[in-house]
């Protein structure tokens, strides 16, 4: 790619990053109404979180009053770090029988008191001929798009499926969205908005499908150190532009459980690409230079993909593993920029330009600074991790950049040969 084309690639990528995850929205109230073919004492069971319906989704598992302040204990099918439900606290106000009410969190058992401190959702039902309109709203202060735009999503999905059970009184769990069909149409889409950017011709096609799969095999990598850790449920979502990221079925427990699925991203593909190298060069001594270049292009992206992440940006797979391992402020900035001066000294053995390596290392670090804080806080410290783990790990990123930064060297050296 040109220095232009890659300049407006980076700049898109960093203005997609700050706009979802760190662009400051305020105070925003997401509100969307559905009429419900129900009659609107049964939508109310169904809706009031104290209702006789209120487990029709399977998200609430129970819920009791506490206090005549309108305060209910109220038992989530989601589950905890320990694998147990979530419990949360919450004060209904504004109750009106049958009619409306708003509720607040207080607290629960998953995220820190912080999370819920503007969080507001209210419900009204209103009837309206043979049926009833539901109305539901969701209020809360949101830095970036990303969270703002799944509650839209969520809520949307939320009165489909109470239509869907209003009308067969069955509750089907999933949608479209997650649908590994559909994930695989999102990632047809990512390669298809890459292609340009490596030129429209098939060699373009080619990079831009190497790149998705790098990104698909990078996602499966954390999907396989989520089941490794006793998530029963793990999943991958496609990004176009941005990439994939892979969700684990419930949140951290400790902060060895962190560092090894963020490694475990590149940690997976520091075993394929020495493979990758060993069959180019076999298909290159075959005579079979078509398959050798396409090879050596699949090992060239997955080694560079898979040690910038290892970068110790603050969201990125390094800065992840960095913050777990490092036991102080001053043990974790040494590890950053070791890591760092690293990354870019394989950019220079690689033949990158010094003018670029120094924009990179801009770019990075604007990164860090853009998504830094921007992680949920949970509702306790995650468990220590001990000692002989933090030199575990740490030996196991050391390894994995090196197999990774030899991947690069190796691409680098054919591409010059060629």
């Amino acid at each position: 790619m040109s220095p232009i084309v890659t300049a407006i690639l980076v700049a898109s990528n960093l203005g997609l990053i700050f706009l979802l995850m760190t662009a400051p929205l305020g105070l925003r109230t997401v509100r969307m109404n559905r009429l419900i073919a129900m009659d609107r004492e049964r939508l109310w069971q169904a809706l009031w979180p104290l209702g006789s319906d209120a487990g029709w989704s399977g998200e609430i598992l129970s819920a009791q009053p506490l206090d005549g302040d309108g305060v209910a204990r109220i038992m989530l099918s989601w589950e905890g770090r320990d694998g147990k439900p979530i419990e949360r606290r919450a004060r209904f106000d504004d109750v009106v029988e049958g009619s409306r009410f708003s509720m607040r969190v207080l607290d629960d058992t998953a995220l820190d008191v912080s999370f819920w401190k503007d969080y507001r959702e209210t419900a009204e039902l209103v009837s309206e001929g043979s049926g009833t309109r539901v109305t539901l709203g969701q209020t809360d202060r949101y830095r970036g798009v990303a969270f703002l735009v799944f509650r839209y999503f969520a809520m949307r999905r939320e009165l489909s499926k109470l239509q869907r059970w209003a009308v067969t009184g069955q509750y089907r769990k999933g949608g479209w969205f997650e649908h590994p069909l559909s994930q695989v149409g999102f990632a047809v889409l990512s390669a298809l908005i890459l292609w340009p950017f490596f030129g429209l011709h098939l060699g373009g096609l080619a990079l831009a499908a190497i790149l998705t799969s790098v990104v698909a095999l990078h996602e499966l990598g954390h999907m396989a150190a989520f089941r490794l850790m006793g998530h029963r449920k793990a999943r991958m979502i496609f990004i176009p532009l941005l990439g994939g990221i892979a969700i684990g079925g419930r949140p951290y427990n400790s902060r060895f459980e962190v560092a090894f699925v963020a490694l475990m991203g590149a940690g997976f593909s520091a075993f394929l690409v020495p493979i990758v190298i060993a069959a180019s060069a076999f298909a290159s001594g075959e005579g079979h230079k078509a398959a050798a270049a396409l090879l050596a292009a699949l090992a060239g992206c997955a080694a560079l993909f898979n040690i910038a992440n290892l970068v110790p940006v603050w969201k990125f797979d390094g800065g992840q593993v960095l913050r777990q391992i490092c036991p102080g402020p001053v043990a974790l900035a040494l590890a950053s920029f070791f890591l760092l001066s690293a990354f870019l000294a394989v950019g220079w053995r690689a033949g990158f330009s010094s003018s670029f390596l120094l924009a990179t290392g801009a770019v990075f670090s604007v990164l860090s600074l853009l998504t830094m804080g921007s992680g949920v806080k949970p509702r306790h410290e995650l468990e220590p991790i001990r000692t002989v783990d933090r030199f575990a790990i740490a030996g196991a990123l050391l390894a994995v950049f090196v197999i990774h930064g030899c991947g690069v060297l190796w691409a680098s050296a054919q591409l010059f040969l060629a």
